[in-house]
């Protein structure tokens, strides 16, 4: 079970990155910021909404020092069928997990038994391999490439900068707060 600010579960799973087909570790991840993003299944709906979204906006999550993961439980045969297929995957740069199995998609809890597919669930995952926030979604409703952005810049605000914390809606340059008796009751 997935659990805030302990170690993200281990995976090592066949990847399509790049037009080619790799070993992708959570390993290989170490002193970076990933961002794990489970999605339901390829040649779907709003699945190429998402995906399309977060590779029209790699470059800034890049910028932040974050990777992105996508991953379903296809293999990774059809990872590069629907790359192939699809002009909106085409443009992807990050790898895309493939757990055919569903061991990993278990093992974040996002797997659908009845369904063999996974949830549409967002792992932010830190530098050392903790997990600092996730989110979990009916396959039904798609995510936000912007929100999701604002919380990996949030929480490496807050890893840089002991003591302060972000507030709703914080965004870079904006203000933080600093715990403390003199603002219980304040806010």
């Amino acid at each position: 079970m997935v659990k805030i600010n302990l170690p993200a579960p281990a995976f090592t799973l066949d990847a399509y990155h790049n037009g080619e087909f790799k070993k992708v570790s959570l390993s290989d991840f170490k002193g970076k910021w990933v961002v794990l993003f489970f999605y339901p299944a390829d040649f779907t709906f709003v699945c190429p909404t998402e995906l399309g979204d977060l590779a029209d906006n790699y470059k800034a999550f890049q910028n932040e020092g974050a990777e992105i993961l996508s991953a379903s439980t296809d293999t990774h045969f059809v990872h590069k069928a629907w790359a192939d297929a699809s002009a909106t995957i085409a443009k992807i740069k990050f790898p895309m997990l493939a757990d055919p199995t569903g061991q990993m998609t278990r093992d974040y809890g996002v797997y659908i038994d009845e369904a063999g597919l996974a949830l549409r669930g967002t792992f932010i995952i830190d530098p050392e391999g903790k997990v600092k926030a996730y989110e979990v979604h009916d396959n039904s409703i798609g995510r936000s490439t912007e929100e999701l952005l604002r919380k990996i810049q949030a929480a490496k605000f807050v890893a840089q900068h002991g003591g302060e914390v972000c507030p709703m809606n914080w965004k870079p340059g904006a203000k933080t707060l600093k715990p403390g008796l003199d603002l219980v009751g304040k806010i």
